[in-house]
């Protein structure tokens, strides 16, 4: 593992993080869209100037909890998983706060979840989330196609809230993140 942290756990890298996604069972289409996943978190955190070894952690592992669930808890399982492993905090918190663009405690009741904020907070957090919502399994969707897809199923305040997180990882690196 790489990129020891004062006091913290240290990051697993990348080759570390994908032998953790196959001893936990993950299947090889959440192996290729955490992959992809990835590959635009660090574009984006680079062009962000966020810490690119947290970024590449947790957006590899995000996912992980899909060895156990593919439902919406999928995040909680994933971020329970991650602390049972001893992981840094900040990589089980990436985990836990990746669907859609946030989940507040009042809507993570109504759908079964531990009534608990699951919102992005740090930008590692934040760019993480946005990737993912920018990937339909292995295949890149434009913000428009991420947007309307979730309008199209009744989600409309989860859909605005992908689009602000759009437009404020977008002002941050100073392009949209669209073309990256």
């Amino acid at each position: 593992m790489t990129g020891e942290r004062a006091g913290a756990a240290r990051i697993p890298d990348r080759d570390e993080c994908l032998r953790l996604l196959r001893e936990h069972g993950c299947d090889k289409e959440v192996i290729a869209h955490s992959e992809a996943v990835t590959d635009l978190a660090l574009r984006i955190a680079k062009k962000c100037r966020a810490d690119m070894a947290l970024v590449q952690a947790g957006a590899l592992l995000h996912d992980i909890g899909r060895s156990k669930t593919h439902s919406i808890s999928h995040a909680v399982e994933g971020a329970k998983l991650a602390r049972e492993l001893k992981l840094p905090d900040a990589i089980c918190k990436i985990i836990e706060r990746h669907v859609g663009a946030g989940i507040t405690a009042k809507e993570a009741n109504e759908i079964g979840l531990p009534k608990k904020d699951y919102t992005p907070r740090t930008l590692e957090e934040k760019i993480v989330a946005h990737s993912d919502n920018l990937f339909s399994g292995s295949r890149r969707t434009s913000i428009e196609e991420a947007v309307s897809h979730l309008a199209r199923k009744g989600h409309h305040e989860a859909a605005l809230k992908v689009l602000r997180l759009h437009e404020e990882l977008s002002e941050k690196c100073g392009t949209n993140v669209d073309w990256l």
